[in-house]
C-alpha cells in the first residue's frame, strides 16, 4: 500500500508523463472529479478520460506540488483526505502560463483504484 505522500507523487508523475491510462486507473469506477479546468462535474470513466486526454495534449504540461501545503486527514481504515496546493503549467497560444490550484482527494489507499473523489480549483485572486 502506498502512503498518502507516495500516492500524491505518483498521481503527479502520471500527469507529467501524460499517462492517461495510468491516471484513469487511479479513479474508482464511481469516482467524482471536479476538475481544475472545467466547469463540469465528471462522474463517468469516459468523461474523466476525455478530460485527461485534453489536458495532456497541452504543450509544456507540467505539474508541481507545493509540498509544505499538503495536509492528510485519516478517516476509516486506509481512507484519507489529502489536500494542498499544486501549480499547473502549460502553454496557451504559445505563451507559458501557470495556474495555482488547491486540491482535495478522498482516497482509499488500500484499493486498487484509490481515488473516490477529487476536487481541484484555481486559486482566485485575493480581494
Amino acid at each position: 500500500m502506498l502512503t498518502s505522500q507516495e500516492f500524491l507523487h505518483h498521481w503527479i508523475e502520471q500527469v507529467n508523463a501524460g499517462a492517461v491510462d495510468a491516471l484513469c486507473a487511479l479513479y474508482d469506477e464511481h469516482a467524482l472529479l471536479i476538475p481544475t479546468f472545467s466547469n463540469h462535474l465528471l462522474s463517468t470513466a469516459p468523461d474523466i478520460r476525455r478530460y485527461f486526454e485534453q489536458l495532456s495534449a497541452r504543450p509544456g504540461l507540467a505539474l508541481t506540488l507545493h509540498d509544505k501545503t499538503v495536509r492528510v486527514q485519516p478517516f476509516v481504515a486506509q481512507s484519507y483526505a489529502i489536500s494542498g496546493i499544486y501549480c499547473w503549467r502549460f502553454q496557451v497560444d504559445d505563451e507559458p502560463l501557470a495556474f495555482e490550484a488547491r486540491f482535495t482527494y478522498l482516497a482509499d489507499l488500500g484499493a486498487a483504484r484509490p481515488i473516490l473523489h477529487h476536487h481541484s480549483s484555481q486559486i482566485p485572486r485575493s480581494l
